[in-house]
């Protein structure tokens, strides 16, 4: 008689991978801050945008504006492409600030999630979630929204598929930029960072884990996907990859592979605008009950889309 299924992997409770492969997730995400408790200056719904595959992305937009026209910024949220959702407070939350900060249409589209699905699933959906903007008519895709200033920004996992987007999507839609917040990237030999303290909520081991779900069976962390310089990714010289924003906090682990990633970009002569924010730690912006620093933030991507909308 076999021995019954036993937990093999663990990412907070929320995701456990069985040694039989079954995998099970849980609703209760234990977030330390509810959806707050906004008003009716900022609408928002859902719409499904890829049926095969049931994924939804959520839409929110101001009331009102005194914009002529809503700038469009994609936010894809982060998860170490294992967890996450446009509906968890993280996310709508920061969703529901960016669209009143920015005065823009922000779409948050979920994305297929590992180990069930593994990479590139998630780039194919984020790509496949630009393209609906133009694919399929929808009555908040109006007349007071500027199909043509388009942004993508993505948190952590999410700024991990913005930068493949950005190297290697192609489509009728144009993107004007790209804003990467803590983009998740990784790589065989450590980082001084990456040894260091453990963050309050992130450690090496977590990070581990994520790769270990998420990246196609049996590959190591210098797969292109995990890691952009590798041994085995694609050379960027010669790469337009379009204006691109880096963000990371200065007390992060994967600080010295955000670092790394904005000069080599810069050094390869792309446009690159690097910020880091001194103290802080994985989830800065996503996670943030500071209203002051959160509007810092919102104000310097603000800047950014004002910049690269010309």
């Amino acid at each position: 008689m076999g021995s019954l299924p036993h937990i093999v992997e663990d990412c907070m409770g929320v995701l456990q991978l069985y040694s039989d492969g079954t995998v099970s997730r849980s609703d209760d995400i234990n977030f330390p801050f509810p959806i707050a408790a906004y008003d009716s200056s900022v609408v928002f719904r859902d719409v499904l945008y890829d049926a095969a595959h049931g994924l939804h992305l959520r839409l929110f937009k101001p009331a009102t504006s005194s914009r002529a026209k809503l700038p469009v910024l994609y936010f894809i949220h982060g998860g170490g492409f294992c967890v996450g959702s446009r509906s968890w407070p993280n996310s709508h939350n920061c969703c529901f600030r960016l669209a009143l900060g920015l005065e823009a249409l922000v779409v948050a589209p979920d994305y297929r999630l590992a180990p069930e699905n593994r990479l590139p699933a998630a780039v194919e959906d984020g790509g496949r979630a630009i393209e609906w903007l133009r694919r399929e008519a929808d009555e908040w895709i109006d007349d007071r929204v500027d199909l043509e200033r388009v942004f993508v920004m993505g948190d952590s996992s999410g700024g991990n598929i913005a930068h493949h987007l950005a190297v290697g999507f192609r489509s009728s839609v144009r993107v004007r930029g790209f804003i990467l917040m803590a983009p998740f990237f990784g790589g065989v030999v450590r980082t001084k960072s990456e040894e260091g303290p453990p963050e309050d909520f992130l450690n090496l081991d977590a990070l581990d884990r994520f790769w270990r779900l998420s990246l196609p069976v049996g590959e190591d962390r210098d797969h292109p996907l995990a890691n952009p310089f590798g041994p085995r990714s694609m050379g960027l010289e010669g790469v337009d990859l379009g204006p691109i924003m880096v963000m990371v906090g200065g007390n992060e682990m994967l600080k010295d592979r955000v670092q790394n990633y904005a000069k080599t970009l810069a050094q390869l002569g792309n446009k690159i605008q690097y910020v880091e924010f001194e103290g802080k730690q994985h989830g800065f912006f996503t996670n943030c009950q500071d209203s002051q620093f959160g509007d810092e933030i919102v104000a310097i991507i603000k800047h950014f889309i004002i910049q690269n909308s010309l």
